[in-house]
């Protein structure tokens, strides 16, 4: 990889990574702020502003955005997590300088007119009623907010449908004065550029954006429980989880090993063990998601009314073998996934340019696909032993959505998972 680093004077990073046999490239700025850094009042702020960035600027109506972009063959869209935010871009080579332009001037010179937040609102609060529509979407925020309750941490990027519907103009445009600041940003691109133009252009373009901002938030709170929603549905959604690792802990690749031969595809435990063998499920997949402070370990399954009674309780049993660690066979499968996963995701100039900038924004470093391969080689029984018993020092969660009639109790969970 061809890397290229810089600093602006206001703190903006800039990382660059030229392919110079493609014809494209992707760039974008991310921000280190999200969902978790939003005042409880307004939840779904950040990604309400995400959705205003493109409505409108001093010099641009929301139209002569799409219009410029979509006249050089381009696109341009945005995402709002819970622990950042990114407005990205691909375009050909040659019009590098116009999707920069355009993205500096949604982030510095938005107008947030009435007008356009208002019919925003009416798509946002679609949006979230998309997702309610959405059983297996939705049962993962349910799932979050049960793991961590009454936090920041805790609650849905989208907002609920009370607060968007009363969120005013003026909340939209103090979050992006008070949080967006350059020092929290990170200018990323991939593809057939020089580092050294982009980042004069870079300077000239977001040069004066302010370069700090006072962002804060909660530490997160892992407590667990349950959450049993009983809707009119064909299916039982059902998710099962654990703490996780942070991001930075030493533990992290052995967290993504352990998700990936436990339910990450169609050779794994889970699937092969609840689908193939028992036939539990339609679909069931483990996760490991990571955030700065804490994290979360998961199974999903998509299941009938009447496997529900039995699906569970093969679902502890699972889980409690994985204290006996994998065959070699199987983390040597989970670990080939893995790495091909990363060196083909290589040959995406807009997956090189998200992981540059999701590396630089957590760990202050460029992304190195040679390191992360050396991490995943060295995942041992031990690390993984070291990740399920961190599950002991935190009460389960479980969440089910759906028909919940034939889902045991969560004291008799608890028993299972005790041993």
């Amino acid at each position: 990889m061809n890397v290229g680093l810089a600093t602006l004077p206001n703190g903006l990073r800039i990382v660059t990574d030229r392919i110079g046999t493609v014809a494209t490239v992707s760039l974008g700025l991310w921000v280190d702020v999200g969902t978790r850094h939003e005042p409880a009042l307004v939840n779904g702020v950040a990604h309400f502003l995400e959705h205003m960035a493109f409505k409108g600027t001093e010099r641009r109506s929301a139209l002569a955005i799409a219009e410029e972009i979509e006249a050089v063959g381009g696109h341009l869209n945005a995402y709002t997590s819970r622990e950042s935010t990114a407005y990205y871009a691909k375009v050909l080579k040659e019009d590098v300088a116009l999707a920069l332009d355009i993205l500096a001037d949604i982030l510095q010179h938005s107008t947030f007119e009435p007008e356009e937040l208002e019919r925003e609102r009416t798509v946002i609060l679609q949006e979230i009623g998309q997702a309610h529509d959405t059983p297996d979407d939705i049962v993962f925020d349910y799932f979050q907010e049960r793991a961590y309750p009454d936090q920041a941490m805790g609650r849905p990027v989208l907002g609920t449908p009370e607060i968007i519907r009363n969120l005013p103009r003026q909340a939209v445009v103090a979050y992006l004065a008070e949080h967006y600041g350059a020092s929290r940003m990170v200018l990323s691109a991939s593809g057939n550029l020089d580092h050294e133009p982009f980042v004069a252009l870079a300077h000239r373009l977001l040069g004066d954006l302010p370069a700090e901002r006072a962002v804060t938030t909660e530490p997160a709170r892992y407590v667990g429980g349950e959450d049993r929603l009983d809707r009119d549905l064909e299916q039982l959604h059902l998710v099962l989880g654990f703490p996780g690792v942070p991001l930075c802990d030493p533990d992290y690749y052995a967290a993504a090993v352990l998700s990936t031969a436990f339910g990450g595809g169609m050779s794994s435990r889970l699937f092969q063990e609840v689908r193939e063998r028992r036939g539990l499920v339609y679909a069931i997949n483990s996760f490991a998601h990571s955030y700065r402070d804490g994290g979360l370990f998961g199974i999903y399954a998509g299941t009938g009314e009447d496997e529900a009674a039995e699906l569970l309780p093969v679902l502890c049993d699972e889980t409690l073998k994985l204290a006996d660690g994998f065959l070699p066979p199987e983390l040597a499968r989970a670990k080939a996934q893995m790495k091909a996963g990363l060196l083909m995701s290589l040959e995406s100039t807009s997956a090189r340019c998200e992981q540059m900038a999701q590396h630089m924004l957590i760990h202050g470093s460029p992304f190195d696909p040679d390191e992360i391969v050396r991490r995943i080689d060295a995942v041992d029984d031990a690390a993984i032993g070291r990740v399920v018993a961190r599950w002991r020092d935190g009460r389960p969660t479980l969440v089910a959505l759906g028909p919940v009639g034939g889902v045991e109790t969560f004291a008799r969970l608890e028993a299972r998972l005790a041993g």
